[in-house]
């Protein structure tokens, strides 16, 4: 590793041991030869800046009835400031963790990109998150400062308070955006130098520990570099994406989920772009979104774009080109109502916080239905078996990866279970044919063991997603006393549908007649909504312990 230029070491303290990494494909790859010096977000605003783009609008966003927006050098201005404050205010040094909480706007925005210039270690972190859980992340990152939404202030404020369960010892700095007084960071930040000179971060130095979300327990912390943000920059949109500077994008994930940091503000950063940021979007927001900023590509959950199909003939979306589905599985009925809808064949994407982006995809005549994709340029993947044997095509198995980037958790014992012989394994279940075409079956745990048989519930979903009736659904595994386990299926209905025993029936016959009948789910109940995390994921462990419970008690 190279020379930190970290005065505070705990983050590269932290890091696993070498021989836990996972192999790191570097050598020989041109579109990850960085220097041994950089600050990715001086590389992402300031570089572009000196390319002589400073005049192209980087943010765009919707200010009550007005649309504003912000160039790379004012973006370049804004972050510098901030910077100051961190440095000479907040007294922060190279390596202290800073958590950063807000909604995306350009504060949050200009917050994490400040902060890395200051050679801090950012912990983005998702607006709803309660103080029980922030007091998970401050304590094992050692977070000394915090960066917070006035708006949010509620929760912040309790990991403050010595008299508060939530109280967080190593918490020392706290200053608010979005907020009128003489003493927040905008204030602050007005009577700054408009210069200064980012750290001299080495090119793996750690600049973000991304905490993982819709998982029980103890929080990970996955630690990425400098090198790792352009990394994603460099692959999967450079590739697959293949955007350029004339794009505009927008979409729903947090920031603080690196779907969304890289599609919302890395990507488009990277080549001269720029990006709609938008605290909170329905479908129809969403749609009015790119009709309004004439949006080219949009980045959200299948659930979304799913909801927005029966509505597109509403807007004007003449603009769009591409669409962008990541955070679970994109149900194969779900990519051909959007393709019906708007004729876009939507990019389809699978990565993971671990991986800090996406690692397999596919895009326009590339897509093959029914498979996710092919790596994405610089990674390799292969299906192994419970001995880490490669399967033959067509076989199901373990996904296996590796690449230009990697999982190395903070200070935690997983590190073994995901990283193993050299590869990334992120939990899931594929299938890959002849042509290396990668096809999802399901999370490792979200295959279902039924009288014997391996049922894959996103399938069951999938199926169950082609009625009419269905709105949304999510499958997991009930206990059962003869079988071990029955697919069980929980069911929105779309309006005007009735969710009685003829319908259960009716869904049952559906599946039983598209795939292998004994997939088809013995268990149906109907529900308002679906358990989801706040960036769309559908959270199947909520389901399994209702299922668990309801089996238990039969």
């Amino acid at each position: 590793m190279e020379a930190s230029a970290h005065t505070d070491t705990f983050a590269r303290d932290h890091l696993p041991p070498l021989h836990e990494w996972p192999e790191l494909l570097l050598d020989g790859n041109p579109d990850v030869a960085y220097p041994s010096r950089v600050n990715c977000a001086k590389a992402l605003v300031d570089d572009l800046v000196e390319q002589g783009m400073g005049e192209r609008v980087a943010l765009r966003w919707q200010d009550g009835t007005e649309r504003k927006t912000m160039t790379y050098r004012e973006l370049m201005v804004l972050t510098n400031r901030i910077a100051h404050v961190l440095v000479q205010d907040m007294q922060l040094q190279p390596g202290n963790r800073i958590l950063l909480r807000g909604p995306n706007n350009v504060m949050m925005a200009a917050s994490w990109l400040a902060a890395i210039k200051a050679g801090l270690v950012t912990v983005p972190t998702m607006p709803l998150l309660r103080a029980g859980e922030l007091k998970k992340a401050i304590d094992k990152a050692k977070i000394q400062a915090v960066l917070c939404d006035k708006r949010l202030a509620a929760e912040v404020e309790r990991c403050m308070d010595e008299n508060d369960p939530a109280y967080c010892a190593d918490l020392k700095h706290l200053r608010y955006f979005h907020d009128e007084g003489a003493d927040s960071l905008e204030s602050l930040a007005a009577g700054k130098p408009a210069e200064f000179t980012s750290c001299d971060t080495a090119v793996d130095d750690i600049c973000l520990i991304a905490f993982t979300s819709g998982t029980t327990g103890k929080p990970k912390g996955c630690m990425h570099f400098h090198r790792d943000v352009l990394a994603m920059c460099d692959t999967f949109s450079r590739h697959t994406l293949k955007m350029h500077a004339d794009d505009v994008v927008c979409g729903t994930p947090p920031l603080a989920f690196t779907f969304g940091l890289g599609g919302l503000l890395c990507f488009p950063l990277r080549v001269g772009a720029s990006t709609v940021l938008a605290e909170k979007l329905t479908p129809e927001q969403l749609l009015q979104t790119v009709q309004d900023f004439k949006v080219t590509m949009t980045f959200t959950a299948p659930t979304f774009y799913r909801k927005m199909a029966a509505q597109v003939s509403n807007y004007d979306l003449s603009s769009l080109k591409n669409s962008v589905s990541a955070g679970e599985a994109l149900p194969d009925a779900t990519r051909q109502l959007w393709k019906r809808a708007t004729g876009i064949e939507m990019i389809d994407g699978i990565g993971g916080t671990e991986m800090i982006h996406v690692y397999v995809s596919s895009a326009g005549a590339d897509v093959r239905r029914g498979a996710i994709g092919k790596v994405v340029p610089g990674y390799v993947a292969q299906v192994v078996d419970e001995a880490f044997k490669p399967v033959a095509p067509g076989v199901v198995g373990r996904l296996a990866v590796k690449g230009p980037t990697g999982c190395r958790y903070l200070d935690d014992e997983r590190q073994r279970v995901f990283v193993q012989q050299g590869w990334n394994l992120p939990g899931d279940t594929f299938a890959m044919d002849e042509d290396g075409y990668l096809y999802y079956q399901a999370r490792n745990d979200d295959m279902i063991i039924s009288a014997g048989y391996n049922i894959a519930g996103p399938e069951v979903e999938g199926t169950l997603l082609l009625h009419d009736a269905v709105a949304e659904c999510g499958v997991v595994g009930q206990p059962d006393e003869q079988r071990g386990m029955i697919v069980k299926a929980f069911v929105v209905l779309k309006p005007g549908y009735q969710g009685d025993e003829a319908m259960v029936k009716a869904l049952q016959e559906h599946v039983k007649a598209a795939i292998a009948p004994y997939k088809y789910p013995r268990a149906i109940e109907f529900v308002d909504s679906l358990p989801r995390t706040e960036t769309g994921k559908l959270q199947r462990f909520v389901l399994r312990k209702q299922a668990t419970e309801q089996g238990i008690t039969q």
